[in-house]
């Protein structure tokens, strides 16, 4: 009886989520963050981010996700992604230093790339 193939973009994201999370164990919050959270000119939303751990992670997590999709989808949808990362920065930037706001945002732009990676057509 043969194995299941598993799904190599999927356990490519999964292998990189697992260095990074592993990586993020060793390093202080402050050089986590897709962002330097040792800058002087931290907005709000990036002072609460750099400041909780969870958030921190979902942070590294959504640039990861993000990154990793640029390099899958082609030239138009890559523009669409980077529009709709630009907004979403536009709305956690909104949250402010409010954690709950801030967990939602990630919450939901995390959702969205997931949705997006599972509609990029793949040969069988």
């Amino acid at each position: 009886m043969h194995a299941k193939p598993r799904n190599t973009p999927t356990l490519v994201i999964a292998l990189l989520s697992a260095i990074l999370a592993g990586t993020t164990l060793f390093a202080g919050p402050s050089h986590s963050a897709s962002f330097d959270c040792d800058a002087q000119n931290l907005k709000p939303d990036e002072q609460a981010i750099c400041a909780n751990r969870a958030l921190n992670d979902a942070d590294v997590k959504m640039a990861t996700t993000f990154q990793l999709l640029s390099g899958l989808l082609a030239m138009g949808a890559r523009g669409t992604l980077h529009d709709e990362q630009s907004a979403w920065l536009k709305t956690r930037q909104a949250c402010g230093g409010d954690v709950a706001c801030l967990k939602a945002a990630y919450d939901a732009r995390l959702k969205q790339l997931d949705q997006a990676y599972n509609n990029i057509s793949r040969p069988l």
